[in-house]
């Protein structure tokens, strides 16, 4: 397996912005309850980063969820 599942971190993307439609937040709310850079939550939710563990834990928070909810996605 590679290092960097590119496909594994687009789809993480995608359910994060799921969640954060869920949750009717805007890509700046998150970011400001999060405490990161809205444009961090843009690069994570295209897939463009392969996130800190540190930051999900702290989008979950924002979120009002347990963090496994985050993994919660059709991986493959």
């Amino acid at each position: 397996m590679k290092a960097i599942d590119h496909k594994y971190i687009t789809a993480f993307g995608k359910h994060l912005r799921g969640l954060r439609k869920k949750s009717k937040l805007s890509q700046e709310q998150l970011a400001n309850d999060a405490d990161i850079p809205i444009s961090q939550v843009g690069r994570i939710e295209r897939g463009e980063v392969n996130t800190t563990v540190s930051t999900m834990r702290a989008l979950s928070k924002a979120l009002k969820i347990h963090i496994t909810e985050l993994f919660d996605f059709d991986k493959d």
